[in-house]
């Protein structure tokens, strides 16, 4: 068997190299040309059904409304229901013919298995199933407390995303539907005081990858990335190391830094036609991506950039990281971070 792995060794990369020469510049050419067809013939979403979950604000909210242009019916989950009849009262004002508020918490696999249910029941079909429900958590790990406090993150982010999908498989193939899962470009930066946020995120990535090989053509994945966008998150909500919800501002100050923040509406516009083109990805903003080049081929440079910027020295607030100093000294949280960020925003929950 060593013998056997030795060889490959040896010829595995050289045979990747010669393989990847030849058959790249086709596949790309193949590529650009089902991208502009689906450009062109973009799928219609009149008298389609759409389900999002986290739907009563950020980029969750933004992509009802999105679809709601589209002229698709609309089923909103989130736990703040009386936030849902304000989105969907909106919604059908933009264009939605029937909107069904759906109150729930992702974590709860009963609780998704009813709202998929009462979809179907409903609308009698399912054409997209929007994962987007989130919640963050900053903390440094050695400072956790009880691991058991970061649960939530797990339990959300990625099961709150797995539940429904199980659930909705049976309707998705028989309307050879798609799954839009919102991630996050966490998933593959290693950002310092988010690791179990990161972690959730990653393994988000990897499921629905795997997914897209087990599912082919019967049911089609778009896997969203964004970077900082403007939602709860970056007005400060975060899961504390103590397992409480709170708003911290100065502590978003500290993980966003002077990395400009999108506009919610954007991204979800972006999120929304990306899906309606049958596109596998999505990153917003786009110039993330160029730190997924960064990371995969220079990794070591991202890692000494973000210690630079977000770790401080022993004994040392982490209030006090560079990236807020700098962050503060120029002024510029006026210019990068959205006006609906920069206020004092009470206690919320997804």
């Amino acid at each position: 068997m060593d013998i056997i792995h030795k060889l490959i060794n040896l010829v595995a990369p050289q045979a990747c190299f010669f393989t990847l020469f030849l058959f790249l510049p086709p596949f790309y050419i193949y590529k650009f040309f089902i991208s502009t067809l689906n450009a062109l013939f973009s799928e219609s979403m009149s008298n389609k059904v759409v389900l999002v979950t986290g739907a009563s604000s950020g980029i969750g909210e933004h992509i009802a409304y999105q679809y709601a242009k589209k002229k698709a019916s609309l089923a909103l989950v989130a736990r703040r229901e009386n936030r849902l009849h304000e989105v969907a009262e909106r919604a059908r004002s933009l264009g939605s013919p029937d909107v069904l508020v759906l109150s729930a918490d992702v974590a709860k696999s009963e609780d998704c298995k009813r709202f998929v249910q009462e979809t179907m029941d409903h609308f009698g079909r399912l054409d997209h199933l929007v994962n987007n429900a989130g919640i963050g958590a900053v903390c440094m790990f050695e400072d956790a407390i009880d691991l058991t406090n970061f649960t939530p993150v797990m339990d959300v982010n990625f099961w709150g995303a797995i539940y429904p999908t199980h659930f909705a498989i049976p309707h998705l193939k028989k309307s050879r539907g798609r799954v839009v899962v919102n991630a996050s470009s966490a998933g593959w930066l290693p950002m310092p005081r988010t690791s179990f946020y990161n972690a959730s995120k990653a393994a988000t990535i990897s499921f629905y990858e795997t997914l897209r090989v087990e599912f082919g053509p019967d049911i089609k994945i778009t896997i969203v990335t964004p970077g900082w966008i403007e939602s709860e998150m970056t007005q400060g909500t975060f899961l504390s190391k103590e397992g409480e919800i709170i708003v911290d501002q100065e502590m978003r100050d500290v993980q966003v830094g002077l990395s400009p923040v999108g506009y919610a509406e954007g991204c979800a516009k972006a999120i929304v036609n990306s899906a309606c083109r049958g596109e596998r990805y999505v990153t917003q903003p786009a110039w993330f991506r160029v730190l997924y080049l960064y990371r995969v081929f220079c990794p070591e440079v991202i890692e000494w950039v973000f210690r630079m910027l977000y770790i401080t020295s022993p004994g040392a607030s982490q209030r006090s990281a560079h990236s807020k100093k700098i962050l503060d000294l120029i002024g510029a949280k006026k210019v990068l971070y959205p006006s609906s960020i920069q206020e004092e925003t009470a206690v919320k929950t997804e």
